[in-house]
Protein backbone atom coordinates (compact mmCIF):
# COMPACT_ATOMS: atom_id res chain seq x y z
CA UNK A 1 0.00 0.00 0.00
CA UNK A 2 1.31 3.48 -0.87
CA UNK A 3 1.43 6.12 1.86
CA UNK A 4 -2.19 6.91 2.70
CA UNK A 5 -4.17 10.10 3.10
CA UNK A 6 -4.98 10.89 6.73
CA UNK A 7 -8.20 12.94 6.97
CA UNK A 8 -8.81 14.70 10.28
CA UNK A 9 -12.15 16.48 10.67
CA UNK A 10 -13.94 18.13 13.55
CA UNK A 11 -15.50 21.34 14.85
CA UNK A 12 -13.69 24.59 15.64
CA UNK A 13 -11.39 24.34 18.66
CA UNK A 14 -11.18 20.54 18.71
CA UNK A 15 -7.40 20.66 18.32
CA UNK A 16 -7.25 19.53 14.70
CA UNK A 17 -4.32 21.72 13.63
CA UNK A 18 -2.05 20.88 16.56
CA UNK A 19 -2.85 17.17 16.35
CA UNK A 20 -2.46 17.06 12.57
CA UNK A 21 0.97 18.72 12.82
CA UNK A 22 2.05 16.17 15.43
CA UNK A 23 0.79 13.23 13.37
CA UNK A 24 2.47 14.52 10.20
CA UNK A 25 5.78 14.99 12.03
CA UNK A 26 5.64 11.48 13.48
CA UNK A 27 4.77 9.84 10.16
CA UNK A 28 6.98 12.04 7.99
CA UNK A 29 3.93 13.12 5.99
CA UNK A 30 3.00 16.51 4.53
CA UNK A 31 0.65 18.56 6.74
CA UNK A 32 -2.09 20.58 5.01
CA UNK A 33 -4.21 23.02 7.04
CA UNK A 34 -7.32 23.54 4.90
CA UNK A 35 -8.81 25.92 7.46
CA UNK A 36 -5.87 28.25 6.87
CA UNK A 37 -6.76 28.30 3.19
CA UNK A 38 -10.29 29.52 3.92
CA UNK A 39 -8.90 32.04 6.40
CA UNK A 40 -6.57 33.31 3.68
CA UNK A 41 -9.54 33.97 1.41
CA UNK A 42 -11.36 35.67 4.31
CA UNK A 43 -8.29 37.83 4.98
CA UNK A 44 -8.19 38.89 1.33
CA UNK A 45 -11.92 39.68 1.39
CA UNK A 46 -11.29 41.98 4.35
CA UNK A 47 -8.28 43.55 2.64
CA UNK A 48 -10.30 44.29 -0.49
CA UNK A 49 -13.35 45.41 1.53
CA UNK A 50 -15.73 43.06 -0.29
CA UNK A 51 -19.13 42.67 1.43
CA UNK A 52 -19.78 39.10 2.55
CA UNK A 53 -23.10 39.26 0.68
CA UNK A 54 -21.29 39.55 -2.67
CA UNK A 55 -20.75 35.83 -3.28
CA UNK A 56 -19.87 36.22 -6.95
CA UNK A 57 -17.08 38.69 -6.24
CA UNK A 58 -15.69 36.56 -3.39
CA UNK A 59 -15.74 33.42 -5.55
CA UNK A 60 -13.92 35.32 -8.30
CA UNK A 61 -11.33 36.47 -5.76
CA UNK A 62 -10.80 32.88 -4.57
CA UNK A 63 -10.29 31.70 -8.15
CA UNK A 64 -7.54 34.20 -8.84
CA UNK A 65 -5.88 34.08 -5.42
CA UNK A 66 -2.57 32.19 -5.34
CA UNK A 67 -2.41 30.14 -2.11
CA UNK A 68 0.50 27.92 -1.20
CA UNK A 69 2.37 26.58 1.83
CA UNK A 70 6.08 26.79 2.59
CA UNK A 71 8.16 25.46 5.48
CA UNK A 72 10.22 28.19 7.14
CA UNK A 73 12.39 27.38 10.13
CA UNK A 74 10.62 24.06 10.53
CA UNK A 75 7.20 25.72 10.69
CA UNK A 76 4.56 25.74 7.97
CA UNK A 77 3.64 29.17 6.61
CA UNK A 78 0.81 30.07 4.26
CA UNK A 79 1.17 32.61 1.48
CA UNK A 80 -1.55 34.51 -0.37
CA UNK A 81 -0.46 36.21 -3.59
CA UNK A 82 3.15 36.00 -2.42
CA UNK A 83 2.52 37.53 1.02
CA UNK A 84 3.15 35.54 4.19
CA UNK A 85 -0.24 35.73 5.95
CA UNK A 86 0.40 33.07 8.60
CA UNK A 87 -0.20 35.49 11.48
CA UNK A 88 -2.67 37.80 9.72
CA UNK A 89 -5.22 35.04 9.12
CA UNK A 90 -5.40 34.23 12.85
CA UNK A 91 -6.97 37.57 13.79
CA UNK A 92 -10.48 37.56 15.25
CA UNK A 93 -11.93 39.27 12.16
CA UNK A 94 -10.47 36.72 9.71
CA UNK A 95 -11.53 33.88 11.99
CA UNK A 96 -15.12 35.11 12.17
CA UNK A 97 -15.36 35.63 8.41
CA UNK A 98 -13.80 32.32 7.41
CA UNK A 99 -16.93 30.30 8.18
CA UNK A 100 -19.38 32.31 6.02
CA UNK A 101 -16.72 32.52 3.30
CA UNK A 102 -16.28 28.74 3.38
CA UNK A 103 -20.01 28.28 2.78
CA UNK A 104 -19.82 30.04 -0.61
CA UNK A 105 -20.08 27.39 -3.33
CA UNK A 106 -17.54 28.97 -5.69
CA UNK A 107 -14.97 29.34 -2.91
CA UNK A 108 -15.36 25.73 -1.80
CA UNK A 109 -15.03 24.41 -5.34
CA UNK A 110 -11.79 26.32 -5.91
CA UNK A 111 -10.19 25.32 -2.61
CA UNK A 112 -11.33 21.70 -2.76
CA UNK A 113 -9.69 21.45 -6.19
CA UNK A 114 -6.45 22.84 -4.72
CA UNK A 115 -6.63 20.50 -1.73
CA UNK A 116 -7.12 17.45 -3.93
CA UNK A 117 -4.09 18.39 -6.02
CA UNK A 118 -2.00 18.84 -2.86
CA UNK A 119 -3.00 15.45 -1.48
CA UNK A 120 -3.42 13.28 -4.57
CA UNK A 121 0.00 11.62 -4.18
CA UNK A 122 -0.79 10.46 -0.63
CA UNK A 123 1.46 10.70 2.39
CA UNK A 124 -0.48 13.72 3.69
CA UNK A 125 -2.30 14.67 6.86
CA UNK A 126 -5.12 17.01 5.91
CA UNK A 127 -7.42 18.58 8.46
CA UNK A 128 -10.64 20.54 8.17
CA UNK A 129 -14.38 20.01 8.35
CA UNK A 130 -15.15 18.05 5.19
CA UNK A 131 -11.95 16.18 4.35
CA UNK A 132 -13.30 12.68 4.96
CA UNK A 133 -16.72 13.42 3.50
CA UNK A 134 -16.06 15.69 0.49
CA UNK A 135 -12.40 16.36 -0.29
CA UNK A 136 -11.15 12.78 0.09
CA UNK A 137 -14.16 10.52 0.75
CA UNK A 138 -11.97 7.52 -0.06
CA UNK A 139 -9.15 8.48 2.32
CA UNK A 140 -7.62 5.39 3.89
CA UNK A 141 -7.46 6.93 7.38
CA UNK A 142 -10.30 9.05 8.75
CA UNK A 143 -10.56 10.57 12.20
CA UNK A 144 -13.17 12.90 13.69
CA UNK A 145 -11.86 14.91 16.64
CA UNK A 146 -14.23 16.59 19.03
CA UNK A 147 -14.31 18.18 22.48
CA UNK A 148 -16.87 19.86 24.71
CA UNK A 149 -17.82 23.44 23.83
CA UNK A 150 -16.34 24.59 27.15
CA UNK A 151 -12.98 23.00 26.43
CA UNK A 152 -12.92 24.30 22.88
CA UNK A 153 -13.64 27.85 24.07
CA UNK A 154 -10.84 27.59 26.63
CA UNK A 155 -8.35 26.40 24.01
CA UNK A 156 -9.27 29.16 21.56
CA UNK A 157 -9.03 31.82 24.29
CA UNK A 158 -5.59 30.56 25.35
CA UNK A 159 -4.46 30.53 21.71
CA UNK A 160 -5.50 34.16 21.21
CA UNK A 161 -3.82 35.25 24.44
CA UNK A 162 -0.58 33.59 23.31
CA UNK A 163 -0.82 35.77 20.21
CA UNK A 164 -1.22 38.85 22.40
CA UNK A 165 -4.92 39.22 21.60
CA UNK A 166 -7.32 39.91 24.46
CA UNK A 167 -10.24 37.49 24.42
CA UNK A 168 -13.30 36.89 26.58
CA UNK A 169 -14.04 33.19 27.03
CA UNK A 170 -17.81 33.77 27.10
CA UNK A 171 -17.70 35.63 23.78
CA UNK A 172 -15.48 32.93 22.29
CA UNK A 173 -17.90 30.23 23.51
CA UNK A 174 -20.82 32.06 21.87
CA UNK A 175 -18.88 32.39 18.60
CA UNK A 176 -18.01 28.68 18.64
CA UNK A 177 -21.65 27.69 19.23
CA UNK A 178 -22.74 29.95 16.37
CA UNK A 179 -20.08 28.49 14.11
CA UNK A 180 -21.03 24.91 15.03
CA UNK A 181 -24.61 25.61 13.98
CA UNK A 182 -23.58 27.35 10.75
CA UNK A 183 -21.02 24.70 9.77
CA UNK A 184 -23.29 21.74 10.47
CA UNK A 185 -26.39 23.19 8.79
CA UNK A 186 -24.92 24.74 5.65
CA UNK A 187 -25.96 23.25 2.31
CA UNK A 188 -22.42 23.09 0.91
CA UNK A 189 -20.32 20.34 2.57
CA UNK A 190 -21.78 20.51 6.09
CA UNK A 191 -19.66 19.49 9.06
CA UNK A 192 -20.38 15.86 9.91
CA UNK A 193 -18.55 12.71 10.88
CA UNK A 194 -17.91 10.34 7.98
CA UNK A 195 -19.50 6.93 8.55
CA UNK A 196 -16.08 5.25 8.45
CA UNK A 197 -14.26 7.80 10.62
CA UNK A 198 -12.98 6.98 14.09
CA UNK A 199 -14.38 9.35 16.72
CA UNK A 200 -11.86 10.64 19.29
CA UNK A 201 -13.05 12.70 22.26
CA UNK A 202 -10.10 14.90 23.20
CA UNK A 203 -11.27 16.46 26.49
CA UNK A 204 -9.58 13.95 28.82
CA UNK A 205 -6.48 13.43 26.67
CA UNK A 206 -3.14 15.18 26.40
CA UNK A 207 -1.86 16.24 22.99
CA UNK A 208 0.55 13.29 22.87
CA UNK A 209 -2.27 10.89 23.73
CA UNK A 210 -4.45 12.23 20.91
CA UNK A 211 -1.56 11.99 18.45
CA UNK A 212 -0.92 8.42 19.64
CA UNK A 213 -4.59 7.57 19.09
CA UNK A 214 -4.54 8.90 15.51
CA UNK A 215 -1.27 7.07 14.79
CA UNK A 216 -2.88 3.87 16.09
CA UNK A 217 -5.79 4.30 13.67
CA UNK A 218 -3.29 4.94 10.86
CA UNK A 219 -1.26 1.84 11.66
CA UNK A 220 -4.39 -0.32 11.90
CA UNK A 221 -5.77 0.92 8.59
CA UNK A 222 -2.42 0.49 6.81
CA UNK A 223 -2.11 -3.04 8.18
CA UNK A 224 -5.74 -3.84 7.30
CA UNK A 225 -7.06 -1.52 4.57
CA UNK A 226 -10.48 -3.19 4.63
CA UNK A 227 -11.05 -2.25 8.28
CA UNK A 228 -13.06 0.95 7.73
CA UNK A 229 -15.76 0.51 10.32
CA UNK A 230 -16.53 3.59 12.44
CA UNK A 231 -15.44 3.42 16.08
CA UNK A 232 -17.50 5.36 18.63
Amino acid sequence: MTRPIVAIDGPAGAGKSTVAKGVADRLGYLYIDTGAMYRAVAWKVIEEKIPISDHAKIAALANRLDIHFEKIGGEQHIFADGEDVTEAIRTASATRLSSPVSAIKGVRKRLVDLQRKMGEAGGVVMEGRDIGTVVFPHAEVKVFLTASSTERARRRTDQLKEMGVEADIQEIAAEISERDLRDSSRSEAPLKQASDAVLIETDPLTLDQVVDAVIAVHDERVADPDNHESTK
